[in-house]
C-alpha cells in the first residue's frame, strides 16, 4: 500500500511536470503527465474513502481530465474554455468564461471541528486572534486586522485542517486553489480569473458573510524563480495587486488569505511582507501524538498489549499523516492476513486484534517523512520571519 503523503507528492510532481510541458508545448507528453496525476489523485481518494480533502482531489482530477480533452483536441471550438477559445478566435465568451473559472475553484462550506485539528495549539491561538476574534467582536479592533495569514511547515502537518477548520467556526464559504491548477487550466486567462476570484470573495463579504481564500502550494505560484514567462509574471503581479486591495483597503470587510507551503524560503519577500500573521506548523509533540494514535484506532479492535503512550515514544518526528500511515498500515496488515488465511468467506468470522507487534513491525519499516535537515531548515525561517 502506497503511504497517503506519497500518493499526495507524486500526484504534485507529476501535475506540475504536466504543467511544465503544457507550457513548452510538448502535449503528448503533459497529457501523459496530467494522466497519471489523475490516476494518483484517484487512487488516493479510493484508499482513503474518509479522508477531509477527498473533494479537492476530486476537483483537481476532473480539471486535469479537462485539459486533457482540450489538448486531445476532443472539445471544440464551441466547447472550449475560455483560455483556449481566447488563443482560436481572439474572444471571451462569457458561458466559456465561466466554465474555466468555476472548474478550478472548489467553493463549499468545511466540516472540520477545531477537537479535530490535534496539537497545534500555538497556531490555533494565533489564527483564532487574527480571525475569529475580529468576525465575532469587530467593534473592538479599532487598528483592524491581519487578513493575510501564512501556514507554512512539514508536509502532513495540519495545515489545510488549521484553514478548513477556521471556516468553520465561522461559517465561512471557502474558496480552495491550489497553484498548479492556476497556472495549468488558466493559461491565457489566469490574471482574469485571479481578479475573479478575488471579486467572488468580496462580494461574498459584502453579504454579510465571511470569506477565506486558500491557496495551496503557494510556492508554486508566488515563489522566487530564475526564469519565467510573461503570464507568470501578470499573475503574480495580479496577485500582489488584488492582496494589496484586500489587507489594505478592505474595510472593515472579512475576507482573509490563507497560503499553505512546505517551502517557505523559495517565497519572494513581496508575497512575505503581505502575510501579517506567519505561523509555524510544526511536527506534533508526545503529547499530540498520543491524541493521534487514540484518534485513529477509535474504531480499531485493539488487543490489551497496545500501549499508546509507548507508540508516541516511537514515533518521534513522525508527522500526522505518519501516523494516520502507520494506523492504517498496521490495519491493512490484519486484514490481509484474514483475507489470505481464508476466513473472510465467512461473514461471521472477524479479523484479530492489532498487536503492539504489528505497530512496532510498520514502525522499524518506516522512517519520519522529515528529516532533521529539513527541520533545522524550518526553524531557522521561523526565527526569521516569524509574526504569530
Amino acid at each position: 500500500m502506497e503511504a497517503s503523503q506519497e500518493l499526495e507528492r507524486l500526484a504534485t510532481n507529476y501535475a506540475l511536470e504536466a504543467v511544465r510541458l503544457d507550457k513548452q508545448g510538448a502535449k503528448g507528453m503533459a497529457i501523459t503527465m496530467y494522466q497519471k496525476a489523475i490516476e494518483t489523485l484517484l487512487r488516493l481518494v479510493q484508499l482513503y474513502p474518509d479522508y477531509n480533502l477527498n473533494k479537492v482531489y476530486i476537483q483537481r482530477a476532473i480539471a486535469y481530465q479537462e485539459r486533457i480533452k482540450v489538448l486531445q483536441g476532443a472539445i471544440g471550438p464551441a466547447e472550449q474554455p475560455a483560455e483556449n477559445k481566447e488563443v482560436v478566435e481572439g474572444e471571451k465568451p462569457a458561458e466559456a468564461k465561466k466554465a474555466s473559472y468555476e472548474d478550478l475553484i472548489v467553493k463549499e462550506k468545511p466540516n472540520v471541528k477545531w477537537e479535530e485539528v490535534v496539537g497545534l495549539e500555538t497556531a490555533k491561538k494565533a489564527i483564532k486572534e487574527a480571525i475569529v476574534y475580529p468576525v465575532q467582536r469587530p467593534d473592538l479592533f479599532p487598528l483592524g486586522w491581519p487578513r493575510g495569514i501564512l501556514l507554512f511547515g512539514p508536509p502532513g502537518c495540519g495545515k489545510t485542517l488549521l484553514a478548513a477548520a477556521v471556516a468553520t467556526e465561522i461559517d465561512a464559504v471557502f474558496f480552495s486553489v491550489d497553484a498548479a491548477s492556476v497556472m495549468s487550466k488558466w493559461l491565457g486567462e489566469a490574471e482574469q480569473n485571479v481578479a475573479r476570484l478575488f471579486e467572488s470573495a468580496r462580494r461574498t463579504a459584502l453579504e454579510k458573510k465571511p470569506a477565506i481564500l486558500f491557496i495551496d502550494e503557494l510556492d508554486s505560484l508566488m515563489g522566487k524563480h530564475s526564469s519565467e514567462v510573461g503570464g507568470e509574471v501578470r499573475v503574480r503581479n495580479q496577485f500582489l495587486k488584488e492582496m494589496d486591495g484586500v489587507i489594505d483597503k478592505g474595510k472593515n470587510l472579512h475576507v482573509y488569505i490563507i497560503g499553505a507551503t512546505n517551502k517557505p524560503w523559495d517565497l519572494d519577500w513581496p508575497f512575505i511582507r503581505r502575510f501579517q500573521k506567519r505561523i509555524l506548523v510544526p511536527l506534533p509533540d508526545h503529547h499530540a501524538r498520543l491524541m493521534m494514535f487514540k484518534h485513529y484506532t477509535s474504531n480499531l479492535l485493539l488487543a490489551p498489549d497496545v500501549d499508546l503512550h509507548e507508540l508516541a515514544r516511537l514515533s518521534e518526528g513522525f508527522s500526522g499523516s505518519d501516523i494516520k500511515d502507520v494506523c492504517q498500515s498496521a490495519h491493512l496488515k490484519v486484514i490481509g492476513e484474514f483475507f489470505e488465511s481464508g476466513q473472510a468467506a465467512n461473514k461471521l468470522a472477524k479479523p484479530r486484534p492489532l498487536r503492539m507487534s504489528d505497530f512496532r513491525q510498520i514502525l522499524e519499516e518506516r522512517k519520519p517523512s522529515v528529516s532533521l535537515d529539513m527541520l533545522a531548515l524550518y526553524n531557522r525561517w521561523f526565527e526569521a520571519f516569524k509574526a504569530l
